[in-house]
């Protein structure tokens, strides 16, 4: 097997011959492209024929995988090495979902301990058994959280909507007090449970959310002892928990071998068994072994997230792209690009190697997008007609259920046709042609021209189904690991979160107090004193 380094500068010699290439003139070279450029995974179809990519490019990067030791890194990340160096610990999230348990049986048994402690608590709030004070049952759940303790199961109670639910989620990150007041606005405060999502439980947002939902249901008329009827907490820190007011039968784990942006599989994905009962809960923990499963024992261009890795990387790095968009084609899915925008960017979003030498290669794409035709009357003009390098994934159900066919027909149309027109674009003469129709000179038809051969993947299925939801996750949570391990950085740490952190701690106490303005830059001195003569009475200082 050549050196990586080889293998590294054929692909690079192999990119400049392709930069020419009309990715829609390969169909025409390789009739079986279509047929040949796919893989498939447990119901999940990608097709990424429309990449400018031949077969021996994917070759090449399949060898580079190999010399990387790709299968070998995964295989350590599921067995529960502690592959997250810089905090010196596992990342063992595909765990929660059964994956591999008999390599580390203490840690599933207490897995299948606080499943089993879920599972009763949604049994006894969904049949009324544990109710709101006045004896209601609740109707709505409210997940207090930011960050992986938001995204994931916001997304998924968004995927999974359906008029079977049973409780009402809401999702509450910002410390702005306007997404609190607005989502308790329409709610009862008898009704409602609060989630409190928080390892520490001192994430300031977290708590300050936390402490205005508590403030509110004593106000409404709950007393102390309601409190821990109404509030259950995913934390480690249960002697915080307890002063707030919730019991340790209502507190649930968040281990240290699970990142928060890998952590819907656990408790932290309360509010998805809640919403959508316990049986499509675990059907989502299903479809994400799955995934595991076909990633450990698929070889070659045959595995599903290892391609996507690959075809990230070699777009990235070699064709030079540095941006990617994700393009779901189904309302359901609107929360997925916020969702990966945290997954990517947070978990490959870095400058440093392993080593901690500097990268001289770019890391993580931008990442960005939204849901369906909407895009379509926005930025989808940049994507056709701009001059940035960009790919694209359109995700795709087949099917909507029972929903009106006509409606399903056209969303199907509108994608398809997005990605033909990524494709081809609108040629030269093409555009000539529709200046002469509308009774315009030639001089007009650059206009009309887009240049088409964008590279992007169609990633299909049947329907958005727990189990498909749960290996659509999976799938691109293994993405970022493989492309982790081909930029040598860790997936797994994210210190550019925590330094904001440790700086608003100090803004913070200078927004109370307006001293020590001297040891911050003159330019953020000017707000704080100018939010401090706005909202204290103090004299601001000079």
């Amino acid at each position: 097997m050549p050196s990586t380094t080889n293998i590294e500068n054929e692909l690079h010699s192999i990119a400049d011959q392709m930069a020419g290439i009309r990715i829609s003139d390969c169909f025409e070279s390789e009739p079986s492209r279509a047929s040949d450029f796919r893989c498939t995974a447990n119901g999940l179809v990608l097709d990424y024929s429309k990449h400018r990519i031949n077969a021996l490019s994917r070759q090449r990067l399949l060898e580079l995988a190999k010399a990387s030791e790709l299968s070998a890194d995964f295989d350590a990340l599921t067995r529960g090495e502690a592959i997250n160096i810089t905090e010196e610990r596992a990342a063992l999230h595909t765990l929660l979902r059964g994956t591999r348990e008999d390599e580390n049986p203490q840690l599933y048994a207490e897995v299948k301990k606080t499943n089993a402690h879920l599972e009763q608590l949604v049994g006894q709030i969904h049949s009324g058994d544990r109710s709101g004070f006045g004896h209601t049952p609740f109707t709505d759940v409210v997940n207090i959280g930011i960050g992986g303790s938001d995204f994931g199961p916001k997304m998924v109670c968004r995927a999974l909507r359906s008029e079977n639910d049973i409780l009402h989620t809401h999702f509450v990150a910002n410390v702005d007090p306007q997404d609190l007041d607005e989502t308790l606005a329409a709610l009862n405060p008898q009704s409602t449970l609060f989630i409190i999502c928080s390892k520490s439980f001192t994430t300031e947002e977290t708590l300050t959310n936390a402490l205005r939902a508590r403030a509110w249901l004593l106000a409404a008329g709950a007393s102390e002892s309601d409190i821990n009827d109404h509030m259950i907490a995913v934390t480690t820190n249960l002697d915080a928990a307890s002063s707030f007011g919730v019991g340790p039968e209502n507190c649930f784990p968040m281990w240290d071998w699970v990142g928060g942006r890998y952590s819907l599989w656990s408790a932290v994905g309360l509010s998805i068994a809640l919403q959508s009962g316990w049986s499509a809960f675990q059907r989502l923990l299903n479809g994400a072994q799955e995934m595991d499963m076909h990633t450990l024992n698929s070889d070659g261009a045959e595995n599903l997230p290892l391609m996507m890795a690959l075809l990230e990387y070699w777009n990235t790095v070699f064709l030079k792209t540095d941006t990617h968009v994700v393009l779901p084609y189904a309302q359901r899915l609107e929360q997925l690009p916020d969702f990966l925008q945290q997954l990517s960017m947070e978990s490959n979003g870095k400058r440093v190697d392993l080593a901690g030498a500097t990268l001289t290669v770019p890391s993580a794409p931008v990442l960005w997008g939204s849901a369906g035709t909407i895009g379509q009357h926005s930025y989808y003009q940049l994507l056709h007609q701009g001059n940035r390098a960009f790919t694209a994934d359109i995700i795709l159900p087949l099917s909507h259920e029972d929903k009106d066919l006509d409606a399903q027909r056209k969303l199907v149309a509108n994608a398809l046709a997005q990605s033909r027109a990524l494709l081809v674009g609108r040629d030269q003469s093409a555009a000539r042609q529709l200046a002469a129709k509308r009774g315009q000179a030639e001089s007009f038809a650059p206009h009309y021209e887009m240049t088409g051969n964008h590279p992007h993947s169609l990633l299909y299925f049947n329907s958005l189904t727990p189990e498909i939801l749960g290996g659509l996750i999976a799938a691109y949570e293994h993405k970022t690991f493989f492309l982790s391990r081909l930029l040598g950085i860790n997936a797994f740490d994210q210190w550019g979160v925590e330094l904001g952190k440790v700086i608003g701690r100090q803004i913070l106490t200078m927004l109370e107090h307006g001293e020590d303005l001297d040891i911050i830059d003159p330019a953020t001195a000017v707000v704080i004193k100018a939010w401090r003569s706005i909202n204290t009475t103090d004299t601001p200082p000079t």
